[in-house]
């Protein structure tokens, strides 16, 4: 379910502007994407923190402006407490997108019993989908997993017409005896989420907003 956030349209950009808003408990923004001129917003903090506990990746945008958007750049404070600006891309429901979901394990390891170590080496996956079937979560059920077996990437029971970017045999998570000194896990790194098939002149109109 998404999020919904309502904007108000900005009088004036510029770092000064921005200051003004953040002393007010707003955030500024930008909304750009599918061929439409860049619209200046601004939004409240306590909705954008309640957005991005939810996880939220797609949400919804009414007051001066209605459409769905992506989050497509969300910057923080150097202690990552206070959002500073959001950077919205106008999408469509059936736009198909990439995203990075969370993944959070279920059940009890039969192989952690058997001595082993649950190591859950992919925190988060990205996935392409539709703008209207963005998971929250992705649940990996570890209730058969044994000692020294794995669950990859391509064991995973995604949404209808989601489909993971990561390679199948790429390992999510492992049941192992516990490593010997000097021994270390790896993982895999994940990409940025962005839209599919968007034109790169589009790619450029967030520039012109920048604080």
């Amino acid at each position: 379910m998404s999020d919904t956030l309502d904007v108000t349209l900005r009088k004036g950009t510029g770092s000064r502007e921005s200051r003004r808003l953040r002393r007010k408990g707003l955030v500024p923004a930008i909304l750009y994407g599918h061929g439409e001129k860049c619209v200046d917003l601004a939004t409240t903090r306590e909705a954008v923190v309640a957005a991005v506990r939810h996880g939220s990746r797609v949400v919804n945008l009414t007051g001066a402006v209605k459409t769905a958007a992506l989050v497509r750049e969300l910057q923080w404070d150097t202690y990552g407490v206070e959002p500073l600006h959001i950077d919205f891309l106008r999408v469509s429901a059936s736009d198909r997108i990439r995203v990075k979901v969370p993944v959070q394990l279920k059940g009890e390891c039969p192989g952690q019993r058997a001595g082993g170590v649950l190591s859950l080496v992919l925190h988060e996956l990205e996935l392409e989908c539709t703008a209207d079937h963005v998971p929250e979560l992705i649940h990996v059920n570890v209730g058969h997993l044994e000692l020294s077996h794995t669950i990859k990437v391509k064991d995973l029971e995604l949404l209808h017409g989601a489909k993971a970017v990561a390679e199948g045999d790429d390992t999510v998570v492992s049941c192992m005896l516990p490593l010997k000194k000097g021994e270390e896990a790896t993982g895999g790194a994940v990409a940025e989420p962005e839209i599919i098939g968007r034109k790169a002149a589009e790619e450029g109109e967030a520039d012109a907003g920048k604080e």
